[in-house]
């Protein structure tokens, strides 16, 4: 868990990063971690290996460049940036 002090307020937190089989829904892995923790550091921890394609939300933006993901052979389907989304939909 990690403490923060905002002004006299303070805030507490941890982060559940979840591993989840596509085809079952079933959770395969579950790592907790402090708050502060970026998403992109544990995407390769929660892969059990016999993964073909990966879908993650837009926290793991990079991981394909990461080198502890590096030497996986899956496919990276990473959401899009809120920000660069809202983007686009003003473009049209």
């Amino acid at each position: 868990m990690h403490q923060t002090k905002k002004g006299n307020q303070w805030h507490f937190g941890m982060k559940a990063h979840i591993g989840v089989d596509a085809e079952s829904g079933l959770a395969h892995t579950v790592i907790g971690t402090a708050a502060n923790v970026n998403d992109v550091t544990q995407a390769a921890a929660l892969l059990h290996g016999d993964e073909t394609d990966v879908f993650a939300d837009a926290g793991y933006q990079g991981v394909a460049k990461r080198e502890e993901a590096k030497d996986l052979a899956v496919n990276w389907h990473i959401a899009m940036r809120p920000g660069k989304r809202r983007a686009l939909d003003a473009s049209r």
